[in-house]
């Protein structure tokens, strides 16, 4: 049975995220690939591999914000980077992030393998495990610091956060300007995001959700981003209750650098 939030609304600063459990989410999501994420692994690769081919830029900075207790955004962007953050908030999701640093666990292979489909990854010259390693760095943090870095990273993700950590429209849409402002312009980006989500556990604890659409995401996004798409995946299968589907966006970074009330 879903269980519903109450009519008042649920800040992200209400949650107990220290309650997180990483290890109930992983089994419950990422044990096994399950389509909707080859899907958006297809749409990283294309949408990174895509940005990047024939450019003579060195290796670049990336950012995964609240990587919560998924490594393959990350992985999405070893081939370009030389140092990715994973920003996370839960210090419980940020144990397990720093276990898996030096040696991930075998589950996350079969994500790495779709990645290879593209032959950017599979040209790779080196154990994506010792990339992983030397590049990766944990670092706990709440998405709204990110104001004060602005234009930090040259490529980003964030994965089923803004609209999964609060009920407020206000602060999904925030917690988007925050992601995005924090990457360079120019700077690729993926972001995902629950439809019409209700909540969600993770072990024994339920966590607020905040009801958005592909119109409400596009609308976040627009202000600033430029060239960017938002496609609702084709799987259509149901990874839990209380949701509708699951939206990508990707695209460019664009040059607007005021931040709004901050």
């Amino acid at each position: 049975m879903t269980i519903r939030w109450p009519g008042d609304t649920l800040l992200n600063a209400d949650v107990r995220w220290s309650a997180f459990d990483p290890i109930a989410y992983v089994d419950h999501n990422y044990r096994d690939l399950q389509a909707e994420d080859a899907e958006i692994l297809q749409i990283l690769r294309d949408h990174f591999g895509g940005h990047f081919a024939g450019r003579a830029d060195g290796p670049v900075s990336g950012i995964d914000v609240g990587a919560g207790a998924n490594l393959y955004p990350g992985l999405a962007m070893l081939p370009w980077c030389d140092e990715i953050t994973l920003f996370e908030r839960s210090s419980a999701n940020v144990r397990y992030l720093k276990s898996q640093v030096a040696s991930y666990d075998a589950n996350w292979d079969q994500f790495w393998r779709v990645l290879c489909k593209n032959e950017v990854y599979a040209a790779l010259d080196i154990d994506p495990r010792a990339k992983f390693r030397t590049a990766v760095r944990v670092e706990e943090g709440n998405l709204f610091e990110l104001v004060a870095h602005e234009g930090q990273w040259s490529m980003g993700t964030m994965f089923f956060v803004a609209e999964s950590m609060t009920t407020s429209r206000e602060e999904f849409t925030r917690g988007v300007e925050c992601f995005l402002r924090a990457l360079r312009p120019g700077a690729p980006f993926a972001a995902a995001f629950m439809e019409h989500s209700k909540g969600y556990h993770a072990g024994k604890h339920f966590f607020p959700a905040c009801d958005v659409g592909e119109s409400e995401v596009y609308e976040s996004l627009a202000p600033f981003a430029d060239e960017f798409t938002t496609t609702r995946l084709k799987a259509s299968a149901a990874v839990r209750e209380g949701y509708s589907g699951m939206i990508v966006a990707y695209g460019h970074r664009n040059s607007n650098f005021r931040i709004q009330g901050g």
